[in-house]
C-alpha cells in the first residue's frame, strides 16, 4: 500500500513513522505548498518524490491512499479533492472547522465507497479501549456523572517550542488562520474520548471560553491571537447522566494530561494520560465502602494507522471514520453556540432519515 503525505508539520513525521512501521506499506511521496519545506520533509524522511500542489501529485497519481497533515481549515478542500481522485484519506483531526462540512466529507466518501479515518490518536490507548468495555460489560452499572479534562501548557512553558515565533503553534491562536482555538484542537479529543470511554452520548452542552491577553495589543505579525484558550463545559447525556467538560492551554504542570472519570451506580473508572504513561483503575464492590482503587490490566491495540490500513486491504470500514468525526464536530459546533448565547444547545444532530446519531456508538 502507498501512501501520500499531505502537509509537512510536525504531524507529518509521526505519519511518516507509524505507517513505516507496518509491513507493505509505503511513503512514497509528500506535498506542501512551500517547495524548500517540503524538499526537506523528504529529504530528512528519505521519501522519494515531492509536489508543491495536491493537483501535481494526483496527476502522477501512483499513490492509494492519502494522509492529509494539513492545517484544519485546509482539510476540507483537499480531502474531497482526493476523494474524486478515487484516493482513500487518513485525515488529521478535526475532519473540518465546521459540521456542514464534515459532514459533506463523510458523505462524499461513503458515496465513493472510499476508506476515511480521522486520526483521533488516543483511541490508540488500550486503557481506554478497555474503559469502554468495561462500562459496555455492566461492570460499574448505570453511568450518572462523568468528569473529562484535557490540559496543556505550551502557552507558559516551550516544551513544543516558543509559541510566538513558531508558525505550527500561532495559527492555533488566530481565527483568520483556521482555528477554532482549544475547542475546535483539544475539544475534538476530548468530546472524543469523554464519549467513547464512557459509552454515553451528549445530548445537550452549556459552557464557557477564554481567550486570554497575547502579543502586543492581541497580535503578533499577521496573527490576531483571537481564538479561544481556555473552555469549560457543562453536558448533558441521553441517559440523563450529567458531566464536566473542560480543556486549557494554561495549565500549568500540565504538558499533556487527559483525565476521564466515569462514575456508575455500582462502580467507576478513572483513564489519565500524561507524557509519562497510561493508566486505568477501577472502584467497585466491597471497595466502593474503603475508596480503593485497583489498576486494570489491559492488552495491546491496533493503533489508528493500522485500521486505515487494514480497512483499505479489506474494504471493511473501521472506526474513527469520517462519519463519527462528523457527529464530534456538530457537538463542538453547539457548544461554540452555547458559550456564544449562554443557552444550552442541542449536541446531537439529525440524519438524513431523521434517526439521531449518537455519540457514543463509534
Amino acid at each position: 500500500m502507498r501512501i501520500l503525505i499531505l502537509g509537512s508539520g510536525h504531524m507529518a513525521a509521526n505519519h511518516v513513522r507509524h505507517f513505516r512501521d507496518i509491513d507493505d506499506v509505503e511513503v512514497v511521496a509528500a506535498v506542501d505548498v512551500a517547495h524548500e519545506r517540503v524538499s526537506a520533509f523528504c529529504e530528512t524522511h528519505s521519501i522519494g518524490r515531492s509536489f508543491t500542489s495536491l493537483d501535481d501529485a494526483l496527476a502522477w497519481g501512483n499513490f492509494d491512499a492519502v494522509a492529509n497533515v494539513t492545517p484544519d481549515a485546509v482539510h476540507y478542500p483537499t480531502t474531497m479533492t482526493a476523494i474524486r481522485a478515487g484516493k482513500h484519506v487518513f485525515c488529521e483531526k478535526p475532519l473540518s472547522t465546521d459540521y456542514r462540512s464534515a459532514a459533506e466529507m463523510a458523505d462524499a466518501i461513503e458515496a465513493a465507497g472510499l476508506v476515511g479515518m480521522v486520526n483521533l490518536s488516543y483511541r490508540n490507548l488500550p486503557e481506554l479501549q478497555q474503559a469502554r468495555c468495561l462500562v459496555e460489560s455492566g461492570a460499574i452499572g448505570e453511568v450518572r456523572h462523568v468528569h473529562a479534562s484535557y490540559l496543556q501548557s505550551w502557552l507558559v512553558t516551550q516544551t513544543w517550542g516558543d509559541w510566538r515565533t513558531t508558525h505550527g503553534l500561532l495559527w492555533k491562536l488566530s481565527r483568520r488562520h483556521g482555528s477554532n482555538g482549544v475547542l475546535g484542537d483539544l475539544g475534538v479529543h476530548l468530546f472524543d474520548f469523554a464519549t467513547f470511554g464512557s459509552g454515553q452520548s451528549i445530548a445537550a452542552v452549556t459552557g464557557m471560553a477564554g481567550a486570554f491577553a497575547k502579543g502586543t495589543d492581541g497580535r503578533i505579525g499577521e496573527y490576531e491571537l483571537d481564538a479561544n484558550d481556555s473552555v469549560a463545559l457543562t453536558a448533558r447525556f441521553e441517559n440523563g447522566a450529567l458531566g464536566v467538560l473542560h480543556t486549557t492551554r494554561w495549565a500549568t504542570g500540565h504538558i499533556n494530561t487527559l483525565d476521564l472519570q466515569v462514575h456508575g451506580d455500582r462502580g467507576a473508572l478513572q483513564f489519565r494520560h500524561t507524557m509519562r504513561g497510561t493508566e486505568l483503575t477501577m472502584c467497585s464492590g466491597a471497595d466502593l465502602e474503603n475508596e480503593e482503587w485497583r489498576p486494570v490490566v489491559c492488552s495491546p491495540v491496533p493503533t489508528t494507522y493500522a485500521r486505515f490500513v487494514e480497512a483499505v486491504r479489506t474494504g471493511c470500514s473501521q472506526q474513527p471514520d469520517f462519519r463519527r468525526a462528523a457527529v464530534i464536530q456538530f457537538a463542538l459546533d453547539a457548544a461554540a453556540t452555547a458559550m456564544e448565547t449562554g443557552c444550552e444547545a442541542q449536541a446531537s444532530p439529525a440524519g438524513s432519515a431523521g434517526v439521531l446519531l449518537r455519540l457514543a456508538n463509534v
